[in-house]
């Protein structure tokens, strides 16, 4: 049997793979979340801090899609703006704080796009 044959064809080239494959570069060469974790007394980790600086945030959504627990949550809250550049570095408290004020509405904004996921 001709080896040419059997080949499979070669993958066609996408716009959106490229684009998606260079956002996520951008992402972790730009460093924009730093995430340090413990290990518990039952061997689960828990996360000791976790900061986001929005100056070098491109605002992509892998970080809500890989979180394993669904606690990032991007929104349409403008709770994260600053006038100065050190405005826009949240910290784990600070992201918590304004997830507790706005929580039944980033509920309700879940479960209306839950059909969408």
């Amino acid at each position: 049997m001709n080896k040419l044959a059997t080949a499979s064809a070669p993958t066609p080239f996408s716009w959106i793979d490229f684009f998606s494959s260079f956002l996520l570069l951008e992402f972790f060469k730009g460093m924009a979340i730093t995430i340090e974790s413990d290990v518990r007394a039952d061997g689960s980790r828990r996360t000791s801090r976790y900061d986001i600086d929005l100056t070098k945030c491109i605002f992509c959504g892998f970080c809500e899609e890989s979180c394993p627990v669904d606690s990032i949550v991007e929104t349409h809250i403008f709770e994260y703006h600053g006038e100065k550049r050190g405005d826009l570095y949240f910290t784990k408290e600070m992201l918590l704080a304004v997830g507790d004020r706005y929580e039944p509405q980033i509920a309700a904004n879940k479960a209306a796009d839950a059909k969408y996921r």
